[in-house]
């Protein structure tokens, strides 16, 4: 057994009541430091007012050099957008790996991108992250303390406003990182904590079939959003390599598989790239494909990125348009903090690019 300090992040309400169990503070205790801890946020457990058992436990327990910990990540950098509504932060772990969560408001309601790794390994060539390569899973602690990293700053901002939604769209492929990142969900729904609806929480994919149905088979509550790109075979392989794993007939099926067994609607990601899936003819065979599904296609346009640019709006609008014709609901997904490098991944490319030696 490992004797590195353990997160208390990590664990969920029943495993922080069987750790304070396993060291003799009754379990009736667990909620009032649940709450310290996920709902308002402490990272320093002496200034929550928690009764003397609990004081007691804390100071023997948590805190440098002890068993336990609570996981703050350094912020490296914020950056505000020109839109005056989005901001992101770098923030660097406990092993140096730098991530990115952005906080986005929409009229009053907020929404965090959460990372779910470091790097990914999916390799989408459009994509900042996949350029960079995975470099390992985030712990559920690192997952959690994003979420409350973002309502700790939304709190200074706005502190009549509460984060509403979670989207799992940041750095990494959150279905590779399975379990981390459902029990990371399970905690931030959690009512005595940040108390997020778990349909207001959505997990996007590039297609990793075999977890789709998992998400089936245990029903999970939230939603699933695939970013799918292409609309016949070579057309997606050449965008997103996972397809050559899990081809588009697997992933299709897979996706009709999972509206039937858990009645819930499909959110369909498409990245609109110039010259590359914004035709009209692939409109249509995108609607022929989705026919008798139960879904719901958000266009993207692209932030730019490795020589691929984002589609001019008369073909976005002519895209949607065919889409909408053929009985497919079909929105554009608002494009924000394009101005602050807030696209997934493209921030820490940009520091990175900065921190190069000139040639």
């Amino acid at each position: 057994m490992s004797n590195l300090p353990k997160s208390l992040l990590d664990l969920d309400y029943a495993e922080l009541g069987q750790l304070l169990f396993s060291y003799g503070v009754k379990k009736h205790h667990t909620k009032a430091l649940w709450r310290a801890i996920q709902f308002f946020g402490y990272t320093d457990l002496s200034e929550a007012g928690l009764l003397p058992p609990l004081q007691k436990w804390i100071a023997e327990n948590v805190g440098p050099e002890k068993p336990y910990f609570i996981e703050q990540p350094e912020q490296v950098e914020e950056i505000h957008s020109g839109d005056g509504m989005t901001r992101k932060y770098l923030l660097r772990l406990s092993d140096g790996q730098v991530i990115e969560t952005v906080l986005m408001g929409y009229d009053g309601r907020f929404t965090a991108c959460l990372s779910s790794q470091a790097g990914c390994a999916m390799g989408c060539v459009f994509c900042a992250t996949g350029q960079m390569g995975f470099v390992r899973h985030l712990r559920v602690g690192e997952i959690v303390a994003q979420i409350l990293h973002v309502r700790r700053a939304l709190a200074k901002s706005h502190p009549h406003r509460r984060l509403r939604n979670i989207v799992l769209m940041g750095m990494g492929e959150p279905l590779h990182n399975y379990d981390a990142v459902m029990k990371a969900m399970d905690i931030a729904s959690d009512r005595a904590g940040s108390c997020i609806g778990p349909s207001h929480i959505a997990i996007s994919t590039v297609g990793l079939v075999p977890n789709i149905l998992r998400m089936a088979e245990e029903n999970r509550p939230y939603r699933l959003a695939v970013s799918l790109h292409g609309s016949k075979e070579e057309e997606r392989a050449a965008l997103v390599p996972a397809s050559k794993k899990w081809n588009l007939e697997m992933l299709i099926d897979a996706c009709r598989s999972y509206c039937s067994t858990t009645g819930k609607r499909i959110f369909f990601e498409w990245t609109l790239i110039d010259g590359k899936n914004d035709s009209p003819e692939t409109a249509h065979r995108l609607a022929a494909l989705l026919q008798g599904m139960d879904s719901h296609v958000n266009i993207i346009p692209l932030n730019p990125t490795n020589g691929f640019s984002g589609t001019a709006s008369e073909s976005g609008l002519e895209f949607q348009k065919i889409l909408r014709e053929s009985g497919i609901p079909c929105t554009f997904r608002q494009r924000r903090g394009i101005d602050v490098a807030a696209g997934c991944g493209m921030l820490k490319a940009e520091r990175l690019r900065k921190q190069l030696p000139a040639s």
